[in-house]
């Protein structure tokens, strides 16, 4: 359900956009640089804008597709999907390549004036070995490609999105570790070396996995929190390529935060109020239990898919129903933005990319067509046209075009 992305820029359309697809990366762009950067200047002023990385390949062409079609419209729908700010997908790499690449983002998005979202995906074991397995082979092998992400971002401003799904998919969760819990155990040495190694760096913040309001309850996430390190973490993150809505979110949340707070204050978060208790209920236990709201832990959401909410499979049709996999008729959610209104919501994120694919969904039959599409859905990461225009066309609120 997740995806690697490479870095390549959208360039304007029509010729620009035909030139790039037909001869590569422009000489300007971050990854056709060779030349040794100039010395930087920090910036005195706090960035109030997210980066926009580089479009999908696929997504450029689906674009110029629409338009010599005459579907213009879709078409300008689609380019202003993917010229919003989201974040890059790194995994995979080799230390020198994620080294490079890492650098190569930060130091275009530091000359844009812009904060950039690295989702770093390269946990052994990530995603239990299914959709998006993968990742580095032993821990050894993860912290060096850390200590390569860590020299790539150096002294320039990053937010990092550490390893979706690592401590909501635990190797116990999913059959994967042997009696003793010795993959569990490397899980939390490998999330807390990443902590260790990124949070320190000058601008960069680093936000820790809870899955989504729909998957665990406050009390259970919160031990893996602490587990991972989030005490010496920026704060956490929910709704990574899920669909819950804003609301759902900012309250998971406030409430992990206000358990966490409890917690580090010697509490048991079995005593911490879920997500399903009345709201009333639960900031009386908040004004209780968590008197001085200063040590917090923030977070920061994922809005790219949820502007309809989540999907509700139809009662008794699947016996796995995939309600994360490409579930039809979902539209775009809010922008992203570094202004939510709220102290400790730090941003509104597009941390998946809309318009690419979480895999081939069968929802418990033989396939190999989705049967909620009737058609066979690309492999995760990659462009799915059928998805993208659904997106932009049911977004809420409706996309801006020109």
């Amino acid at each position: 359900m997740r995806h690697i992305m490479s870095p390549l820029r959208l360039l304007p359309l029509p010729l620009a956009l035909a030139a790039a697809l037909l001869s590569g990366p422009s000489a300007g762009s971050a990854a056709a640089r060779t030349a040794p950067e100039p010395a930087r200047t920090t910036p005195t002023t706090e960035l109030t804008r997210l980066y926009t990385p580089a479009a999908n390949p696929d997504a450029s062409r689906h674009v110029l597709d629409l338009r010599r079609e005459g579907r213009r419209a879709d078409a300008a729908k689609i380019l202003a999907m993917v010229r919003t700010p989201h974040a890059v997908w790194y995994g995979d790499q080799t230390p020198a390549d994620i080294e490079r690449d890492t650098r190569a983002v930060v130091s275009d998005a530091e000359d844009d004036l812009a904060v950039p979202v690295l989702a770093l995906y390269n946990i052994p074991g990530r995603d239990c070995s299914n959709y998006s397995g993968g990742g580095a082979s032993t821990t050894a092998e993860y912290k060096a490609w850390i200590d390569a992400v860590a020299r790539g971002i150096g002294g320039r401003e990053a937010l990092v999105v550490l390893e979706p799904d690592a401590l909501a998919l635990l190797p116990a969760d999913c059959g994967q570790d042997d009696a003793a819990g010795t993959r569990t155990a490397a899980r939390y040495t490998e999330v807390n070396y990443a902590v260790d190694t990124l949070e320190p760096l000058a601008r960069t913040k680093v936000y820790l996995d809870t899955g989504h309001p729909a998957w665990h309850s406050v009390h259970s996430i919160v031990p893996r929190l602490v587990k991972g390190g989030v005490a010496r973490a920026t704060g956490f993150y929910t709704n990574a390529s899920n669909y819950q809505t804003d609301d759902a979110n900012a309250w998971y949340g406030k409430l992990i935060s206000a358990c966490l707070a409890h917690v580090a204050a010697g509490g048991d978060p079995a005593g911490c109020p879920a997500q399903s208790a009345p709201r009333a209920t639960a900031l009386a236990w908040i004004q209780d239990n968590v008197p001085d709201p200063s040590g917090m832990k923030h977070f920061v959401t994922d809005s790219s898919r949820n502007g309809r909410g989540p999907w509700t499979p139809p009662a008794g049709k699947y016996t796995d129903a995939q309600d994360w996999c490409n579930p039809p008729g979902r539209g775009l959610g809010a922008r992203p933005t570094l202004s939510t209104g709220d102290p400790l919501h730090d941003a509104r994120l597009w941390i998946k990319t809309p318009g690419e694919s979480d895999g081939l969904c069968l929802r418990g039959t033989a396939g190999p067509q989705d049967p909620e599409r009737g058609t066979v859905d690309p492999k995760a990461g990659e462009w799915f046209r059928e998805q993208a225009l659904e997106l932009v066309h049911l977004a809420v609120p409706p996309i801006d075009t020109p």
